[in-house]
């Protein structure tokens, strides 16, 4: 068997992982990924090639948006064929979004492609970023007897844990943990060794070509209900204009107020052709429409269930099915069924 080793394409997009602190100003600037192996010499003892590449112009990730999505998107497709992996660095706040979005977007995918990121600069004497990146680059680069991705599907490694991208919430603001999935074990742990839990990972179909797609429609609304929420919000949200969809972020198992003003609210919009779809305020757990009677009046009229998803899951999910124009049945349909194993 020749020893060919893997390739691995780096895609920075910006993010705190990126910078490195002027050691006599404190100040943080850009980290220059040409010089990576100068700057981390640890991963010089990966088994792998590794290059990369940068946004022309990195952002903070409170300014991600879904045409950046397709931007990364599009470095995937481009260099898809040239190498075996790919780990996409980027900043925690709307890391998931980002992920779980690409998870829809990259149809039949048989390789890896890893986020990560950092609640410290590079640079930092405590960072948390070297080890985060040094092992979303090995696990990228796993591979079995065969020289086949080991990973192939989009995932989401930070501090020793690398979960499924679209089952992940970021939880902490401050910890070096700052993600976890609370509805769906993690796919692999670092620690002296790096323990893989294959039964965990997405089973793709094999010679399947990948299908990249770019078309995302966000015209949606998130609404979170909170006791007193009321009727003016309601209304005023489901009148946007070119509204297409609405999350409701609804209580425990997907439970909300029964007053006749906000299911008739409700009605009207789905008759309107108004999307409404059901998903759970809590980080763990999911909608389950009809266990209690504050849920069954919206499995009466149509309510989509959003299961057991993330609402960052959920939202890029209805930007992708939008963006494929699918009808109202058969949206439902596809929105309650597990797509890249966003749902149990």
């Amino acid at each position: 068997m020749s020893n060919v080793k893997p390739n691995i394409l780096l895609i920075y997009t910006g993010g705190t992982i990126g910078m490195v602190k002027d050691i006599k100003t404190g100040a943080l600037h850009a980290f220059n990924f040409k010089n990576l192996l100068k700057q981390i010499p640890e991963l010089k003892l990966i088994d792998c090639k590794i290059e990369a590449m940068s946004f022309e112009n990195p952002i903070d990730s409170s300014n991600m948006k879904p045409e950046y999505w397709i931007q990364i998107a599009n470095s995937i497709e481009l260099h898809y064929n040239e190498f075996d992996g790919f780990v996409v660095l980027h900043g925690s706040d709307t890391m998931s979004y980002t992920a779980s979005a690409l998870s829809f977007m990259l149809e039949n995918l048989s390789k890896p492609v890893i986020f990560t990121g950092a609640q410290l600069p590079i640079g930092d004497l405590r960072t948390d970023a070297k080890e985060n990146l040094i092992t979303s680059i090995q696990i990228a680069s796993l591979q079995n007897e065969k020289r086949e991705p080991i990973i192939k599907e989009v995932g989401l490694y930070f501090e020793y844990k690398l979960y499924r991208a679209n089952r992940t919430t970021k939880i902490n603001a401050e910890n070096f943990q700052a993600f976890n999935s609370l509805n769906y074990p993690y796919l692999a742990e670092s620690g002296v060794h790096l323990k893989i839990n294959h039964q965990y990972l997405l089973k793709t179909k094999p010679n399947q070509p990948l299908i990249v797609h770019k078309k995302l429609d966000n015209n949606i609304a998130l609404l979170k209900l909170f006791p007193g929420f009321a009727a003016s919000h309601l209304n005023s949200v489901l009148k946007t204009p070119n509204l297409k969809a609405v999350l409701l972020e609804t209580y425990g198992s997907g439970n909300c107020t029964t007053e006749k003003w906000f299911l008739n609210a409700l009605k009207k919009a789905i008759a309107n052709g108004i999307q409404i779809i059901n998903v759970t305020q809590c980080v763990g757990g999911g909608v389950n429409m009809g266990q209690y009677e504050t849920s069954s009046h919206l499995k009466s009229i149509g309510v989509i269930s959003g299961k057991d998803m993330t609402t960052e899951s959920a939202i890029t999910k209805l930007m992708y099915l939008l963006g494929k124009s699918y009808l109202e049945k058969s949206l439902k349909h596809e929105f309650e069924i597990a797509l890249r194993g966003e749902i149990t």
